[in-house]
């Protein structure tokens, strides 16, 4: 079998890219979260435990986001622990993957000059007070220090404005499918 066609799902916090993920795992696309995988990392790796037991005195990920958040020296720190692992994962599951398409959420994506292994970039956003109900993170530090959302509209190739209903949001996914299929 011949390579999948590899999409990368970002957006803003509280846009719904969880919810685009699944819906393309409910088209029958292959789908893996790098927020899983952070997650994963925190919980199971030992190296990256033992580092972060080191640094911070703690792996619990609310404590070390409190750290982390308000201090970007100590987010560069993380950063650079973490995202190096994420994308060894994530290429190594994109080699393993058997479907013909394989869809990967990176919330940031564009942040971590990722979107060159992608084939085609779909790009999940929502109007500011919707984003904020959806998430408390919304609109906060942790947005502040990402790419502004008309600039990753303007990179994406695919956008869909998550608004609608979940049938919206399958149909928008059908079409991708069918357009890089």
């Amino acid at each position: 079998m011949s390579r999948p066609v590899a999409l990368a799902i970002t957006g803003g916090i509280g846009a719904g890219k969880s919810a685009a993920l699944a819906a393309f795992a409910r088209r029958g696309a292959a789908t893996l979260s790098a927020d899983d995988l952070v997650h994963d990392l925190i919980e199971n790796d030992a190296a990256v435990r033992a580092a972060l037991d080191e640094r911070f005195g703690t792996t619990d990920r609310g404590r070390i986001a409190e750290v982390v958040f308000a201090d970007g020296g100590e987010l560069r720190w993380l950063e650079s622990l973490l995202h190096p692992r994420v994308q060894e994962r994530t290429a190594a599951w994109l080699a393993e993957v058997e479907a013909p398409v394989a869809v990967v959420e990176i919330p940031l994506l564009y942040e971590t000059g990722g979107e060159g292994r992608f084939d085609k970039v779909v790009v999940v956003t929502a109007p500011p007070e919707l984003r904020g109900a959806r998430s408390r993170a919304a609109g906060g530090a942790r947005e502040a220090r990402l790419l502004p959302e008309d600039e990753k509209v303007r990179r994406a190739d695919f956008v869909y404005e998550n608004t609608g209903s979940l049938g919206e949001l399958d149909r928008f996914v059908a079409s991708v499918l069918e357009d890089v299929s």
